[in-house]
């Protein structure tokens, strides 16, 4: 026998996703979906590495703009200075703590770096207990952004037990 569960608002969870200085275009694009997928906002902090209007960048996130909360920054510390007192989650290859251990809060800000260099290192010493990797085997530098992103952000609302307003879970 199968049992259906129904989920409204009651059980949403608020998520921020924030690309630092992202370069690819596709990969913002599929990050994109993802945030317009389960309700996030998607913050871009300046500079970019193409045009918001690049066709690929487009194409990657499909007819799924208009359903999309996206903000542009100039800088990662003038956007933490807008939400003082927020919690703010950074990830990168270089830190210790796996992203399993990191406690996503409802209206967190999920961090990730630029697909070449990630976060700057200064970042992520000066704010080493809220570093968190995904793990991996020691023989890959790392995952594709995009993937990142879509791991972490499923991973927040499974331990917060979030849905979607709509979902059927069995």
């Amino acid at each position: 026998m199968t049992s259906f569960f129904y989920f409204d608002k009651l059980c949403q969870m608020t998520l921020n996703i924030v690309l630092v200085e992202p370069e690819i275009p596709q990969n913002t694009g599929n990050i994109s979906r993802t945030c317009a997928a389960i309700g996030a906002d998607l913050y871009l902090v300046r500079p970019l590495g193409f045009e918001i209007d690049d066709r690929q960048l487009k194409r990657a996130g499909l007819d799924y703009w208009d359903k999309l909360n996206i903000h542009y920054c100039d800088s990662l510390d003038n956007l933490r200075d807008a939400h003082k007192g927020a919690d703010f989650l950074y990830f990168s290859t270089k830190a210790s703590q796996s992203y399993w251990d990191a406690h996503y809060s409802d209206g967190c800000f999920i961090v990730f770096g630029k697909e070449t260099a990630g976060l700057p290192e200064a970042l992520i010493h000066e704010n080493a207990e809220k570093c968190y990797r995904l793990p991996m085997r020691p023989v890959i530098r790392s995952l594709n952004l995009s993937n990142s992103v879509a791991v972490v952000a499923y991973e927040a609302l499974r331990q917060n037990r979030a849905c979607l307003s709509g979902d059927i879970f069995i």
